[in-house]
């Protein structure tokens, strides 16, 4: 089988080897296994290999470099329309080659291979649509034409739609799917925490207003002056790193409040391991895969009512749901934190519910996926 990958991540060449961002190569990987040669179309960009990103493991692969496109200025505006006719081209040669095309979405590319797609009805396909698929919330234009388009079985056929989160009243192609990140052999019982004393928070994504770190900050900061002994790490880089470190020095923050930077799994691992709580106050989601990670390990999370976190946090039973408003979200964790029985109960339903999607039960899903 011949499997075409179309994708708006930005890809590094080093070597023989082909880098990207380590969930997605990682995740892409376990498909890899089930195919017999790889086409990737995607954009390449130059520079250091860094901490979050990966290589594919496959033998044959043929990596068809494409220019990233972005409307977002008047001059990559135009440099993205003349660009536009070469993306087309490239897209529309690898799906006539592919057996099996697998579309990224959302993104600038996956939506121009929405569109393709549609000229190959009897091809096998795959969509993995990594975003909020939450009818009701707020999206770009370009979001919500890729939802349209992948879900209209009159022009894309064949077509699998994997989602985050079971949305209810789907047509019969739309298939709740998710992300996983460790094996049935690294399940493990979940250290027992204290819920009376020093409670360590956790933030791990990037340092981008879309994360909300700041807020994350700021709740920590206001349970702290509430009497409550906290502390936070923040996990990850990003364009608000230098803003961060400012307002936790202008507020004398530094003996509770440290920016980690990025970090390898395995560091990540051993933190989620001993952290009381994981803090996402996310604007927008598709499956935030460290929630998942954090309640592997017993790790209750902290996060915003997006997209499908409520259904991972069974509406509040395996962790606390807030809104983006600081002193509601204070009063909230706060009332939680002086219920120790409930949070060791969130505890053991986070890690009960995370442990069952693993690695391997997402491998198997994915085998069935591939098969004609």
């Amino acid at each position: 089988m011949r499997f075409l990958i179309i994708s708006h991540t930005k890809h590094k060449q080093q070597g023989d080897l082909l880098y990207a961002y380590s969930p997605y190569v990682n995740e892409m990987n376990l498909w890899l296994k089930h195919v017999d040669e790889v086409e990737i179309v995607a954009p390449v960009v130059v520079g250091k290999i860094t901490n979050i990103e990966n290589a594919y493991q496959h033998k044959n692969i043929c990596f068809n470099k494409i220019p990233s496109i972005a409307f977002v200025s008047f001059k990559s505006s135009i440099f993205s329309f003349f660009n536009l006719p070469i993306i087309l081209f490239k897209i529309f040669k690898a799906c006539k080659r592919a057996d099996h095309i697998h579309l990224r979405c959302p993104g600038n590319i996956g939506l121009l291979g929405c569109f393709i797609q549609m000229f190959f009805q009897k091809k096998i396909k795959t969509a993995k649509y990594a975003g909020n698929w939450d009818a009701k919330s707020k999206q770009p234009i370009s979001y919500r034409l890729q939802k349209w388009l992948l879900s209209n079985t009159s022009i894309t056929k064949n077509m699998k739609v994997l989602v985050y989160g079971d949305w209810g009243n789907q047509i019969k192609n739309i298939k709740p799917f998710f992300t996983a990140s460790f094996y049935n052999s690294e399940i493990e019982t979940p250290k027992k925490r204290s819920y009376i004393d020093k409670f360590k928070f956790v933030f791990v994504g990037s340092l981008v207003k879309g994360k909300r770190p700041l807020f994350a900050i700021k709740v920590v900061e206001a349970l702290y002056k509430n009497g409550k002994q906290v502390e936070l790490e923040l996990y990850g880089d990003g364009v608000l790193k230098e803003e961060l470190q400012i307002y936790i020095l202008n507020n004398k923050l530094e003996t509770i409040i440290k920016l980690k930077g990025s970090q390898k799994k395995d560091t990540i691992k051993g933190v989620l391991k001993k952290a009381h709580f994981l803090i996402l106050p996310s604007k927008s989601e598709g499956w935030p895969k460290v929630i998942a990670e954090a309640m592997f390990f017993g790790t209750i999370p902290i996060a915003t009512k997006i997209s499908c976190v409520p259904f991972m946090l069974d509406y509040g039973k395996r962790g606390i749901l807030i809104e983006p408003n600081l002193s509601v979200a204070v009063e909230n964790i706060n009332t939680c934190l002086e219920n120790t029985s409930v949070l060791t109960e969130m505890s053991k339903a986070a890690s009960n519910w995370s442990q069952n999607y693993t690695l391997d039960v997402f491998e198997t899903e994915i085998a069935k996926l591939l098969k004609p």
